[in-house]
């Protein structure tokens, strides 16, 4: 047994002595020899966990994000001949290998063939393949949600297992394949045969990055869930899915794992709304409160003096997904890791004082958002949290004159 620990640990710095050498310039051909001498049974979480033991020793997230594809590129034939563990129809896995399918499909017998077409036009039609492929693009951009469920259902779990960095890693990937997805559709719609190349590099680009992320699903984050997620957590994340929604299917059966117990009855729940909360200026019940947040015009959500998110109301239209799984998060977990240095900030300021609260406004299709983050305390001025609130004032904005209650 200590022989085979010593093999595992062996591997596992000479993996990491390659990572670092990528990291430093080398090629994929020059490691790859020495990569395959050590691969042996190699498992795919080993691969994430590797790259999260050189995160905790001080390289940046964003480094090993950006050598993410040529990790791949070097593990690739080691994983490409491990089969994919089956799971029951319906399993949450399930339907994200089915969306994986349905977006090669989209891309395959669509996509490429409409691109190939685009490539041997002559100019006066290329404008009119242009927003064809903006169509298809349309369809693409369903990947957001595929995505969107996998970084605010999927990965709190993995955190809540001690695996952070490949969550991290993930997510930034995920949002340069956004950003990508993002640039094609905009050269599409608006095309121009100046830049007939750019649109080709482009929409070139995002297939590619689409189709490596179907791969680093398949072949390292999947194995990794059916190792990692216990029934009850997969349960979870199924029991939150539709609030997100599905990439271009619609799933079919409902999967119910073996032994698990359904939600508790209103009936279980009567004698707890019986209790009134006494406040200063009233009673309420637990039932009463939580429908008149869930009633209010905005969003609310509410992360306690340790950064933890620990409530948010269910309006009928939220502005931004909210999933039961941040409950209990880190704030700087909710966030891609792009943004999370200013996440970090503003928390800093209302906490120390520096701020009361702070107000942001964005276009968001036809909503006009206003965010304002306020820094709670009490009635001694000890800090409390930071309340979130999220409102569409474009309706606001075109009131004009007066309505009385009497009119």
């Amino acid at each position: 047994m200590s022989e085979l620990i010593n093999n595992r640990e062996h591997r596992k710095q000479v993996i990491k002595e390659i990572l670092r050498d990528l990291h430093r310039g080398k090629s994929v051909e020059e490691v790859k020899p020495r990569f395959d001498a050590v691969a042996g049974d190699l498992a795919p979480a080993e691969i994430s966990l590797i790259e999260q033991s050189l995160i905790d020793e001080g390289m940046d997230v964003t480094e090993i994000q950006n050598l993410c594809d040529v990790h791949a590129a070097v593990f690739k034939e080691t994983l490409s001949e491990k089969p994919d563990e089956a799971v029951p129809q319906g399993h949450p896995l399930d339907i994200y290998r089915d969306e994986n399918q349905a977006l090669e499909k989209l891309i395959d017998e669509e996509i490429n063939p409409l691109l190939a077409e685009f490539k041997a036009a002559p100019a006066e039609r290329s404008a009119a393949l242009a927003i064809q492929l903006a169509e298809k693009l349309n369809l693409l951009w369903d990947v957001d949600k595929h995505y969107s469920r996998k970084e605010n259902l999927i990965f709190p779990f993995l955190e809540k297992y001690g695996i952070t960095a490949p969550p991290k890693v993930m997510w930034g990937v995920d949002d340069e394949i956004r950003a990508l997805l993002k640039d094609a559709k905009g050269l599409a719609l608006n095309y121009r045969s100046a830049n007939r190349e750019q649109f080709i590099e482009k929409l070139e680009k995002t297939i590619e990055q689409v189709r490596e992320m179907i791969f680093k699903e398949s072949k390292i984050l999947f194995p990794m869930l059916l190792e990692t997620l216990s029934e009850n957590d997969w349960l979870a994340v199924q029991n939150d899915s539709d609030q997100i929604g599905y990439c271009l299917i619609e799933p079919q059966l409902h999967w119910q794992p073996a032994g698990s117990k359904e939600e508790p009855s209103a009936a279980m729940t009567s004698r707890q709304d019986a209790d009134y909360i006494k406040f200063a200026t009233g009673v309420l019940t637990p039932k009463e409160i939580e429908h008149i947040f869930n009633h209010l015009p905005v969003d609310i959500t509410f992360v306690d003096k340790d950064g933890i998110v620990k409530y948010f109301s269910t309006a009928k239209e939220r502005i931004f997904h909210r999933t039961k799984t941040i409950i209990g998060r880190k704030v700087e977990n909710c966030h891609p890791p792009a943004s999370v240095h200013i996440v970090e900030q503003i928390a800093a300021d209302l906490k120390s004082g520096k701020k009361d609260q702070e107000s942001f406004w964005i276009r968001m299709g036809d909503k006009f958002v206003y965010i304002q983050y306020f820094a709670v305390r009490d009635d001694q001025g000890e800090f409390l949290g930071i309340l979130e609130v999220t409102q569409n004032i474009q309706p606001l904005q075109q009131i004009t004159g007066e309505k009385r209650i009497m009119d």
